[in-house]
């Protein structure tokens, strides 16, 4: 790699700047220099030929886009000279053989987790609040606040002391601006349940007022929830007339796990009368269910036991080069142990459907595969949009110029494993190995649809700094360069920006990767959106979301 510039496939016509660099500037690349016609700021491309209107534009070795006008060697990419495309894809019998990366260095390693009588095993241990009902989350925030701040569960408590603070130098007449905020984070204050490591609430917008379908879809996602395996016990709050009925909600828990034997209490407003005896009673019930879970202990269990979800939000330009890239390796590595994996967004798949359909491990994978990314693509389209859309703003200023690029380096995420299995929204992973999810791009939909499939963490890289948490799966934010992860210290667990430095491999930094999801696996460290209670949760409702 030039320290310089990157071309990240042998036949790509463009490359990447990874530093600022200036018009007139000479570029080398294996032997051929290149004259940069213009300035090229840091994670942007610039072309490597001239190319003449309607040409291939070529990234990661796969078409991403075709020239608007005509180009010419060492000017930049913009969205006014090249427009998405991507190349068609069908199922053509390959069978890709993959050859897994030693793993013999985690050979008999565990981590310490939760073990649940169906033979998962969670990496936390929390309480779980469910609405049925969009009535029902202030009844959640009233509840939330009664045990977050007496159990020891809450950190706002700086700002509450910060707000009394500036009160104090405003009635002094003091100057504001010289009050400081203490920004330290204590992984766990003093509990009276110290293996309880969160009471996490699912408010959401869902269960009456829209279709049926709607509460159908909502009911799946909410049982999912109360079956996963780092939720040790479940209460649910019904209002009583809603479409989604507490019968419904029990018996999806019971088709999606018949043997289910977690702590669960069921309160109905309605039929308590007052709001009051309803939170009273639900407090007292859940304060029951706390002191048996409680009672559990976190032991050894071996590494095919860990369900990754691996997830990008805020990309930029060095997503695909750095953090996605060593994410996926630290994801072959897990399969190489017998562990799952987890990819999902699949708007940000648009222009590598045929690798991903290659690489699936029959016909009966790839074909689901193809009918979901088909039918949510005309979905799209049919409303007047399309995944060609997806890259926000950010992406593009930090150039991500069509969603092909995007999605190129974003399923760089998933490794290089064979597609064992492909699932539906909500479906729960079965297989171990590399699995896909039917999720929208967006980045609260994504984990709320990974973690549904049964992810036990998720990691999450980043290049312009989101703290995207999860309620019940432990979120591991990841950047894709030091000058993030120095200016958002308090939302980045690992810094990827090594990678692009040329001071650490990839295979190294995936690693480092996996040696962290380990003890964070264990407890042993707390990732920062934990730390937060980044706890966001947002149901799709099968509409188009890209």
């Amino acid at each position: 790699m030039s320290k310089h510039v990157l071309r990240i496939h042998p036949g790509d016509n463009v490359a990447v700047a990874l530093s600022d660099l200036s018009a007139g500037e000479a570029v080398c690349l294996d032997v051929t220099a290149y004259i940069l016609t213009e300035r090229i700021a840091a994670k942007h491309k610039f072309f490597l030929n001239d190319l003449p209107a309607g040409s291939d534009v070529i990234m990661y070795g796969v078409l991403v886009g075709k020239t608007l006008s005509d180009v010419f060697v060492g000017s930049l990419m913009t969205t006014g000279n090249v427009r998405h495309a991507a190349q068609p894809y069908a199922y053509r019998g390959v069978i890709n053989a993959w050859m897994p990366p030693d793993v013999s260095r985690w050979a008999g390693r565990t981590f310490l987790g939760y073990h649940r009588s169906d033979g998962r095993v969670g990496t936390a241990n929390y309480w779980l609040f469910i609405p049925t009902v969009f009535c029902e989350n202030r009844n959640l925030d009233v509840i939330r606040e009664a045990f977050h701040n007496v159990l020891g569960y809450a950190v706002t408590d700086k700002y509450k002391h910060y707000a009394k603070q500036l009160l104090e130098a405003l009635e002094k007449g003091e100057d504001l601006s010289a009050v400081n905020l203490m920004t330290s984070l204590s992984a766990k204050a003093e509990r009276p349940f110290q293996h309880v490591d969160g009471i996490k609430f699912l408010n959401h917008q869902g269960g009456c007022g829209g279709t049926r379908q709607d509460s159908a879809i909502l009911a799946k996602l909410l049982v999912a929830y109360a079956d996963h395996p780092n939720v040790g016990g479940v209460t649910v709050l019904s209002l009583g007339c809603q479409h989604l009925q507490v019968q419904e909600f029990q018996e999806d828990l019971m088709r999606l796990n018949p043997a289910f034997d977690k702590p669960l209490y069921i309160l109905e407003q309605q039929a308590y009368g007052s709001e009051e005896k309803l939170v009273a009673e639900a407090i007292r019930q859940t304060f029951e269910g706390l002191q048996k879970i409680d009672l559990q202990r976190r032991a050894p269990a071996r590494l095919d036991k860990l369900c990754l979800g691996v997830k990008c939000g805020g990309s930029d330009g060095f997503s695909g080069i750095s953090a996605n890239p060593a994410v996926g390796y630290c994801a072959d590595l897990l399969v190489g142990l017998g562990g799952q994996v987890l990819l999902a967004e699949f708007p940000e798949l648009c222009g590598v459907e045929q690798e991903l359909v290659d690489r699936s491990v029959d016909r009966p994978t790839a074909e689901k595969f193809i009918s979901l990314m088909q039918g949510y693509s005309k979905e799209a389209e049919r409303v007047g949009s399309g995944f060609d859309m997806n890259p926000s703003p950010g992406n593009i200023r930090d150039g991500l110029i069509t969603d092909a690029i995007k999605s190129a380096g974003a399923a760089r995420k998933g490794g290089t494993s064979p597609v064992v299995d492909v699932l539906d929204y909500t479906e729960p992973v079965k297989r171990p190995g590399l699995s896909l999810v039917c999720t929208p791009g967006n980045d609260v939909e994504a984990t709320t649809g990974k973690a549904a499939s049964g992810a036990t963490l998720i990691l999450f890289t980043t290049g312009l700094g989101t703290p995207t948490g999860n309620p019940v799966c432990p979120t591991i934010k990841l950047s894709t360069n030091t000058t993030l992860a120095t200016r958002m210290q308090d939302i980045i667990d690992i810094d990827c920006g090594p990678v692009v430095q040329g001071e650490k491999s990839i295979e190294e930094m995936g690693e480092e990767i996996l040696e962290y999801c380990i003890q964070a696996a264990s407890g042993e460290v707390v990732p920062k959106s934990v730390l937060l209670n980044q706890d966001d949760f947002i149901p799709w409702k099968r509409g188009v979301s890209l």
